[in-house]
């Protein structure tokens, strides 16, 4: 069945300028920043937008996605994604917050604790590692990672250019029932997750012009690496089996770098969110409690 969703939506001006399109789900519970997958939205996460969650979750749409504007200068790096999440915290009041974080949204997570470590009580960080991303991909194929990030990064250029031509069939893509389900026979979005859920998140995220995506993707991977040195709060880290996008070898490495971490490998692809709701929102009740 469909979680029923309450989203309220709102405008927070960041630090240079740039309108972004914040939202909050408006249900009782301790404060939660969520750092979204770049060019993905509300929808991605069924069990942290329905009334009766348990947390009172503060996100935001990344530049051009959703609402957001695209900034005047095109400044989409990761000094600028942190200056978002920091604007959008601000803006709501949040003195800090345990951040729940997905795919490139891990690496703004950890970069947020890094430099403003008073405002992040803690971090859950889903199907992502901190920085250095593009490495990590296509780990379940065994492409070495001195090979999958050139690779993705050539892909991720060639898409800010090709990507205009690609925008007219991406953007006209029906998301029924019917293409929905084929889209999950392929495996890159697992069966197991609610067609209707997955119908509205890929509806909305291929109204994201795949070149700007492309932008988007590129600004995180710029940043090497995030350093776990300095992050003292508790930390948990879910990675799926059959991730293509970030492999769950690299997470379990990330997570024995920050000390006293929890790590948990599920049976998922990279939209874990969306296939097993139940337990994100499991592990980000328990990581409070740890807080």
């Amino acid at each position: 069945m469909t979680t029923a969703h309450r989203v309220r939506f709102r405008d927070v001006r960041s630090a240079d300028g740039t309108r972004l399109r914040a939202w909050t789900n408006d249900a009782d519970g301790p404060a939660v920043l969520l750092s979204n997958g770049l060019g993905t939205n509300p929808q991605s996460w069924p069990s942290l937008t329905s009334p009766d969650c348990g947390v009172n979750v503060t996100s935001w749409n990344h530049r051009g996605v959703g609402g957001s504007d695209r900034p005047a200068d095109g400044r989409v790096d990761l000094d600028a994604f942190v200056e978002d999440a920091v604007a959008v915290m601000d803006d709501a009041g949040l003195e800090s917050a345990v951040v729940a974080s997905w795919s490139a949204g891990v690496t703004i997570a950890f970069e947020l604790a890094y430099r403003f470590p008073e405002r992040v009580d803690g971090i859950l960080a889903v199907a992502g590692v901190p920085g250095n991303t593009f490495s990590t991909m296509l780990a379940p194929w065994r492409v070495p990672p001195f090979v999958a990030k050139p690779f993705m990064v050539s892909l991720a250029r060639a898409t800010t250019v090709v990507g205009h031509l690609e925008a007219p069939v991406t953007r006209r893509i029906p998301w029924t029932h019917t293409t929905t389900r084929l889209l999950q026979a392929t495996g890159a979005i697992g069966r197991g997750a609610d067609t209707a859920e997955v119908q509205a998140m890929v509806a909305e995220f291929f109204s994201t012009h795949p070149a700007w995506y492309a932008r988007l993707a590129l600004g995180v991977s710029e940043h090497e690496r995030v350093s776990l040195s300095g992050i003292s709060v508790p930390t948990t880290f879910i990675a799926g089996r059959r991730d293509l996008l970030t492999g769950s070898a690299a997470m379990r490495t990330a997570a024995e770098r920050v000390a006293g971490s929890r790590f948990l490998q599920l049976d998922a692809s990279h939209f874990i969110p969306l296939e097993q709701p139940q337990t994100v929102l499991d592990e980000l009740l328990a990581l409070i409690d740890r807080c």
